[in-house]
């Protein structure tokens, strides 16, 4: 598959070690990675086209919350149809529903299983945008 036909994946996390590993599994099974260790990075990618086709993001950073970049992703019909997926050690139930009801697609919690990393990420992009019901 050519470089430029692979799905592009933004990975935002601080630790660089946890994205060298995130990249090695992602490239491993054919996407292209775009690491970002702070949300100005992420900024900074996003205003680039095109769009990568996921973003995986921790929602620990060192200048801005993951939390906050969501936030202001999801406040822009620009990244509508952009999927997110949150990598977090923050596992109570509350930081999981708010960062649902903020408009991530998934959330997973670290230490998670590569396994269960990569068929979240095939899932996402397969699948798309996880719609919120109109129904509330």
């Amino acid at each position: 598959m050519e470089e430029s036909e692979k799905k592009r994946i933004l990975v935002v996390d601080d630790d660089q070690e946890l994205q060298n590993l995130i990249r090695v599994l992602l490239e491993r099974v054919g996407f292209a990675v775009i690491p970002a260790l702070t949300v100005g990075e992420a900024v900074r990618i996003l205003r680039v086209k095109p769009l990568p086709d996921l973003v995986l993001l921790d929602l620990m950073l060192p200048d801005v919350s993951g939390m906050e970049l969501l936030r202001q992703m999801r406040a822009k019909t620009f990244f509508d149809n952009l999927p997110v997926v949150i990598l977090s050690a923050l596992a109570d139930a509350d930081q999981i529903r708010e960062g649902l009801e903020n408009g991530a697609d998934r959330y997973l919690t670290k230490p998670y299983i590569s396994h269960n990393l990569i068929k979240t990420v095939h899932e996402v992009l397969r699948t798309g945008r996880r719609k919120p019901s109109s129904e509330s």
